[in-house]
């Protein structure tokens, strides 16, 4: 091979080389906008799973104050526990109530829903054969654009 030949073959290999440079920069950009998407995604269902646990253990608390206070249970379900009554609790601390009367501890359990949930609210049926539904429900998805798809909900159904 001559000279020429070498210098020539030489020159076109180094733009091959900035060539395969590009594509690996383009591949390692695309890679790292991927992992920026997972971790975005990692966020918003770490705290879907949080606000779940907390709508669970707020289901099971008033459960369980029905328990306790099982000869008033009646009252938990007629105190007006629905969906509209939540837009009138205060928000703030919840914990100013000094006395255990029911309606001291729906207030603030009506007060931890409002606070602890975005958006949450809740509704609490005894039936006659002893059967309680609790049902909490709140805004999960503000990404999403569809009313329906924006509400989570978790039902707790027990004996008391």
């Amino acid at each position: 091979m001559s000279q020429r030949h070498r210098r020539l073959v030489k020159g076109r290999q180094a733009g091959f080389t900035l060539i395969e440079v590009m594509i690996a920069v383009l591949i390692l950009g695309f890679g790292l906008l991927a992992f920026g998407l997972l971790q975005t995604m990692n966020v918003r269902f770490t705290k879907s799973a949080q606000q779940r646990t907390v709508a669970s253990n707020l289901a099971y608390e008033v459960v369980d104050m029905m328990r306790m206070q099982r000869s008033d249970s009646g009252l938990y379900a007629y105190s007006a526990i629905d969906y509209a009554s939540f837009a009138s609790v205060a928000e703030g601390d919840c914990a100013s109530a000094t006395d255990a009367s029911i309606a001291n501890n729906i207030a603030r359990w009506k007060c931890q829903v409002k606070n602890s949930l975005p958006e949450g609210a809740a509704v609490v049926q005894l039936e006659s054969d002893g059967n309680v539904t609790v049902t909490l429900k709140w805004g999960d998805a503000p990404w999403e654009t569809q009313a329906a798809k924006k509400i989570s909900s978790f039902t707790l159904r027990s004996r008391i």
